[in-house]
């Protein structure tokens, strides 16, 4: 790709490249308000698994990276043309050392967006970085601070959530976690379930491919019960948070409680490993997801997806929640599990 370069008196913008990966990780690491999911690693993931256009701007201020902004361009019949960052992730945006350099970000995804013709780009922010922009806030992520010790934990989490834990353990369910060797059980239960919501599936191999390039930061959870996976999870630690990005239980174990013993097990192992925060995610305030994660003490943070739109157009709606996909997803529901594990990564690549 040919290399853009911007420039005005202080702030010089370039589209980043492998041979300044480390660099650009280095200034992750040290910004503040940079998640996970900014770091360069990320982008040969997503052409990798999804063969999707990436665009990472770096601005340079006196010679060194002082902002960052990783892009991901979406294009599909379905789904239209779009840029986001990051897409498939709770957060991205830009990160920037200042607000003129922050400024100059925004101003250089506009023209990128504008030069490449697409219809939006998509910033997932937790600040509300860009007042004039247009903004959806209706989602949260539900953080939680970690005691030190799991028994403080599980004495401050009440009675009722106990009680919920211990149901599946008197049926016997138990839990177990590790890395790549518990793939093959987290899949089989987190495509099921996402069958069962509608939901196209990622692939396996995206999920092989972030243990692979995050090692000791990704862990696998799986919960058994009579000898078969019913409850999985997929979680990724960041400096002193530990994020559960994908969860899912069977229904069909729902009634024991799989997903309370799933989620204390995860918690008792971010308080053990030392974490100071545990992020649940991000849900829409006051759905059934919310309640689950607030009954376990999270509060809610709100979240700022910023929008540069194409001519004024109008917010997208790319979500399950919108009527127009409610005949597709009752369809998506009936399909046998063996064809949805083939049509979903194909649909997914497409989704923000």
């Amino acid at each position: 790709m040919r290399c853009l370069v911007f420039t005005d008196a202080e702030v010089h913008i370039e589209h980043a490249t492998d041979d300044t990966a480390a660099e650009w990780d280095g200034f992750v690491a040290a910004a503040p308000g940079a998640s996970l999911y900014h770091r360069y690693r990320w982008r040969e993931i997503v052409r990798e698994v999804f063969g999707r256009e990436t665009h990472y701007l770096a601005a340079r201020v006196g010679g060194r990276i002082a902002g960052v902004l990783p892009l991901v361009r979406l294009k599909s019949f379905l789904f239209g043309d779009f840029l986001v960052s990051m897409p498939y992730f709770n957060y991205g945006g830009i990160v920037a050392e200042s607000e003129a350099v922050s400024g100059r970000l925004l101003e250089q995804c506009g023209a990128l967006a504008h030069s490449l013709g697409v219809l939006h780009a998509k910033l997932r922010h937790r600040t509300p970085a860009f007042p004039a922009l247009p903004c959806r806030t209706d989602k949260v992520t539900m953080l939680l601070d970690l005691p030190a010790d799991s028994q403080v934990l599980w004495q401050s989490s009440g009675s009722k959530v106990r009680a919920q834990v211990k149901r599946p353990q008197r049926e016997g369910a138990t839990c177990e976690h590790g890395g790549a060797e518990h793939l093959a059980d987290f899949y089989a239960v987190f495509a099921e379930n996402m069958r069962d919501l509608g939901t196209p599936v990622y692939p396996r191999h995206f999920f092989s491919a972030i243990l692979a390039a995050f090692p000791d930061a990704a862990r696998l959870f799986v919960v058994r019960h009579a000898g078969a996976p019913v409850a999985a999870a997929f979680v990724i630690g960041d400096g002193r948070t530990l994020e559960i990005p994908w969860a899912s239980s069977l229904r069909r174990a729902n009634a024991i409680g799989v997903n309370m013993l799933l989620y204390w097990n995860i918690l008792e192992y971010a308080c053990k490993s030392g974490y100071g925060v545990f992020d649940f995610g991000r849900s829409t305030e006051g759905s059934g997801p919310y309640h689950f994660k607030k009954q376990w003490g999270a509060e809610p943070h709100q979240l700022y997806w910023h929008y540069w739109l194409r001519d004024g157009g109008e917010l997208p709606k790319l979500n399950p929640s919108n009527p127009r996909y409610d005949t597709a997803i009752a369809v998506w529901r009936r399909l046998p599990l063996a064809v949805t594990n083939r049509l979903g990564p194909l649909l997914v690549r497409n989704l923000p």
